[in-house]
């Protein structure tokens, strides 16, 4: 009997017939026609047009074009063999301003990417927020104000009665530890706020839009239509003997932040006290907890990287790279890690992911989890129409070998989905960095399938990790 690889470079090994290969992208990073069809303005235009945000003064604009291009987009993804497709509906195509009736040609644009779906084989898997917030919404407050999670289960609901009857999952967000967090925290990302107590308020409300939007799905669709959110777990370690302290603060508010109040219809008690000198949460209102708290048929994981913690010997500013726990932010102290890195700057490492997946499966048993997302970005170049990315090959096989894993130890994993099926506008980094298993050329927007794309056409065929 072959014993397991120590490093994670396993092939060969099987999944099972009914487990989900697919592969994902999100709107405002691929889509371009920002200004046809009825769209408004999103939070990202806003951002990536704003001088010193966007790397290169890059912005979404034309992107890679999915907008006109999303016939030939969809036969790419049939070519590859692929179970499933993970798009995200931009708000501001559904509703400009974010409120009132829906947009019919935003209507009719996804209604033909999901009959494109459908008509191929493949599984539409549709999120709702992938961060594209319409611009009119956060001129009134953003995720700080309360009545934007109420536009959210109008929008949910729109969204619902008009592709409700074809769509298989349902995602309402993704990542809102980022919308939070990068958005409203360090203003990293759009809309671009630095503010620790708007962090935590904008984390709430998302929260109450994940719930309402659930409930107001549940009203517009098909019965048997899955229910889902997406989350980026913190996955923080450390071997300094106050690293667990530090540990648990990252996953206070980096994690049970979220499933709290989603899965168990809590906020943690630690989290409070850990942010009491920041805030009271009096913005949480009586009732609110159950609203949040609504029954998910799957939980999207999104994995990439590890951080390495432990609490600081000295005060540290505020702005350290790298930190975002409010109430917490001159005590932690995250620290160099060791690599391989990706382009990212971000560690690899499979065994953080394996016991992400094993520890969600014990502390939610029964809620079955998808990988909603799983990637790496390196600077791949074409030569002689070829893409010889072996660092991203090698990568995949390491954390699918990882999921494997996981499974096999009693983790119920039913699919994963890359990230990305292209190279795209990757948010900040604009298109310095690709994270595609397809190489677009953003001057003449061809598409070239790296070798990547070929191993994973392989795995998805086989259901085997190729050697």
């Amino acid at each position: 009997m072959t014993q397991p690889s120590d490093d994670y470079r396993e092939s060969g090994l099987e999944f099972p017939e009914d487990f989900v290969f697919g592969s994902a992208t999100a709107s405002y990073q691929i889509e371009g026609g920002v200004t046809e069809g009825g769209r408004g303005p999103s939070i990202w235009d806003t951002f990536s047009h704003t001088p010193g945000r966007v790397y290169g003064g890059h912005t979404g604009d034309v992107a890679c074009d999915h907008y006109h291009r999303w016939e030939s987009d969809l036969d790419l993804i049939a070519e590859l063999g692929l179970d499933a497709y993970r798009f995200s509906i931009a708000w501001p195509r559904i509703q400009a301003d974010g409120t009132g009736p829906a947009n019919q040609q935003g209507l009719d644009f996804y209604s033909r990417l999901v009959d494109g779906l459908l008509a191929r084989g493949i599984r539409p898997v549709a999120t709702l927020y992938h961060w594209d917030l319409p611009q009119a919404l956060e001129d009134r407050g953003g995720w700080t104000d309360r009545d934007t999670a109420y536009r959210f289960a109008e929008y949910a609901h729109l969204a619902g009665e008009a592709l409700g009857d074809r769509i298989h999952t349902w995602t309402t967000l993704n990542e809102p530890w980022c919308s939070a967090f990068l958005g409203y925290g360090n203003g990293h990302h759009a809309p671009g706020i630095r503010n620790r107590k708007a962090s935590l308020v904008a984390a709430h409300h998302l929260n109450l839009a994940h719930g309402l939007g659930v409930s107001a799905l549940r009203e517009a669709v098909r019965s048997d239509a899955l229910m889902s959110v997406t989350l980026n777990p913190q996955v923080a370690r450390g071997d300094h003997d106050t690293s667990p302290e530090a540990i648990r603060r990252v996953d206070a508010v980096g994690n049970r932040i979220f499933t709290g109040p989603m899965l168990r219809g809590e906020y943690p008690k630690d989290l409070l006290e850990d942010t009491a000198a920041v805030t009271d949460w009096a913005f949480v209102r009586p009732g609110d907890l159950e609203l949040i708290h609504q029954p998910i048929d799957v939980l999207g994981i999104n994995y990439y990287s590890t951080s390495t913690v432990r609490m600081a010997e000295r005060d540290l500013p505020i702005s350290q790279e790298g930190t975002l726990i409010p109430g917490s932010e001159q005590v932690v102290e995250f620290l160099p890690q060791d690599g391989p890195f990706t382009d990212m700057g971000w560690n690899i490492a499979p065994d953080a992911f394996e016991q992400l997946l094993l520890d969600y499966q014990r502390d939610f048993p029964g809620l079955p989890l998808m990988i909603t997302e799983n990637g790496a970005a390196y600077p791949d170049r074409l030569e002689d129409g070829r893409v010889h990315d072996k660092a991203r090959i090698d990568y995949l096989r390491r954390h699918l070998t990882a999921v494997h894993r996981a499974v096999q130890r009693g983790a119920d994993v039913q699919g994963y989905f890359v990230w990305s099926l292209m190279d795209n506008f990757e948010w900040a980094f604009g298109y310095s960095k690709r994270f595609g298993i397809t190489y677009v050329d953003y001057e003449t927007q061809e598409r070239t399938l790296k070798d990547s794309a070929r191993f994973y056409q392989e795995l998805v065929r086989t259901h085997r990790i190729p050697a």
